[in-house]
């Protein structure tokens, strides 16, 4: 299992990239060099994917700040012994309040333990992690490519990637999860490193656009 671990892992995957699809020679010229893209492994780290999903930078970065101060130290009873009021005070949504503490009961609970996660495959990672309420594939596929960073893990849910994959390889409109997953069947075993790079494209896609 490839790891993408430092910055050299990165380069070999976007030099590997357009001898798959040759499509991406362009792509990767069209963008600036995408970061790694890692996070914290564990509670935390997942924490703050759930945290984020669905919001801007800005607007996770503010409710993150708020969530960490109050629940202090960042641990899975800490999580469970925090009241309604001290979450809704974060600016969490009520779903992700429930997900939230599912994740901790299931963690001292020990249906779930994340030392387990590191040397599992993806399929095993994924079906640990969404057999918690709340977890879907796209919280999943995240944890994968942030947090251990698998270089053949694919966010296919992902409304960005989704979004630049039509703008990068000229599709008449943007495609579902499921024909981004056949898409990027041929871009293995970096699929990892592909999504890095369509992020990079979709942020230099925005920019061109006036939208910041």
């Amino acid at each position: 299992m490839r790891i993408i671990h430092d910055e050299d892992v990165l380069t070999e995957g976007l030099k590997a990239l357009p001898r798959l699809d040759k499509r991406w020679r362009a792509v990767i010229k069209a963008c600036d060099r995408p970061p790694l893209r890692r996070r914290e492994a564990g509670f935390a780290g997942l924490c703050a994917i759930i945290v984020s999903q669905q919001l801007s930078v800005a607007s996770a970065n503010a409710i993150w700040s708020k969530f960490t101060a109050r629940i202090s130290p960042l641990t899975p009873e800490v999580m469970l012994a925090a009241t309604d009021e001290d979450l809704r005070a974060t600016g969490l949504s009520r779903p992700k309040q429930r997900s939230l503490r599912a994740l901790a009961a299931a963690l001292v609970e020990g249906s779930l333990a994340f030392e387990a996660l590191q040397g599992a495959t993806p399929e095993e990672v994924h079906g640990a992690l969404t057999a918690v309420s709340g977890i879907g594939p796209w919280t999943a596929d995240i944890y994968l490519m942030a947090c251990i960073g698998h270089a053949d893990a694919f966010a296919a849910g992902d409304l960005a990637l989704q979004e630049a994959a039509r703008h990068a390889f000229g599709l008449e409109r943007r495609p579902s999860a499921k024909e981004l997953v056949i898409l990027a069947e041929a871009w293995r075993p970096w699929r990892g490193v592909a999504a890095r790079v369509l992020w990079s494209y979709y942020r230099a896609v925005k920019r061109r656009e006036g939208v910041t």
